[in-house]
């Protein structure tokens, strides 16, 4: 994926570590998943102390510092592993959307980074260019019950192929291009912002790629 130079010289170690991840089968749910998650979130629980060191960990810091940079407030909007540790150590169970997203989320809850993912057959992963937002362009994401309209100094993706926005970085991935049950190869996004380093990334990946190709195998391959 291509960077705006300007945003590589305002944040320096912008980036993402891309993954992507073939003949899987999507479903509601398993048991061996469901089982496999409690176990992993009790490992999370004795890890972190509290919900009250969450905020400074370092990998959390660094993504609240960039989210105040590019106009998201932090402590309404939390970042994705932040806020999927806080619901773990808070003592309810991750959430049960499906067995790809619920593997990584996973991943990120462990990690505490930041994963897009998209339908690969729904975008064009060699046209995809990071940008500051053009104040005004709109961006319809994944749970909006309506397209918002971007101030301008958001980071997003855009397919330049196809001249649509498929996330605001790296807050909120695109309805159009999610992953559903009907997917059968993901372009994964671990998401990369100044202060986290690239094998953190590396690290997130790997994980991420075990579990989906433990819980979402497609028997038929």
């Amino acid at each position: 994926m291509e960077i705006e130079k300007a945003l590589l010289e305002k944040y320096p170690g912008l980036g993402v570590f891309d993954l992507t991840v073939a003949g899987i089968k999507v479903e509601k749910s398993t048991n061996e998943l469901d089982a496999f998650k409690k176990q992993k979130q009790e490992e999370i629980r004795s890890k972190v102390s509290s919900l009250d060191v969450v905020k400074d960990l370092p990998v959390i810091r660094a993504y609240r510092d960039f989210y105040w940079s590019v106009g998201i407030d932090p402590t309404k909007t939390r970042p994705a592993g932040e806020a999927l540790l806080r619901r773990v150590l808070g003592g309810r169970d991750l959430p049960t959307i499906n067995t790809f997203v619920d593997s990584y989320n996973l991943a990120s809850a462990e990690t505490m980074i930041s994963i897009a993912a998209f339908d690969s057959e729904k975008i064009h992963s060699e046209a995809l260019l990071m940008r500051t937002a053009i104040k005004g362009e709109s961006f319809f994401g994944i749970g909006m019950t309506s397209p918002i309209s971007l101030t301008g100094v958001e980071v997003v993706i855009e397919d330049m192929k196809a001249r649509k926005l498929i996330a605001v970085y790296p807050y909120r991935d695109a309805d159009e291009s999610k992953v559903t049950e009907e997917t059968s190869e993901i372009l994964f996004m671990m998401c990369g912002v100044p202060g986290i380093q690239n094998d953190e990334l590396v690290s997130a990946a790997k994980l991420t790629s075990d579990y989906v190709g433990r819980f979402c195998p497609n028997s038929s391959k």
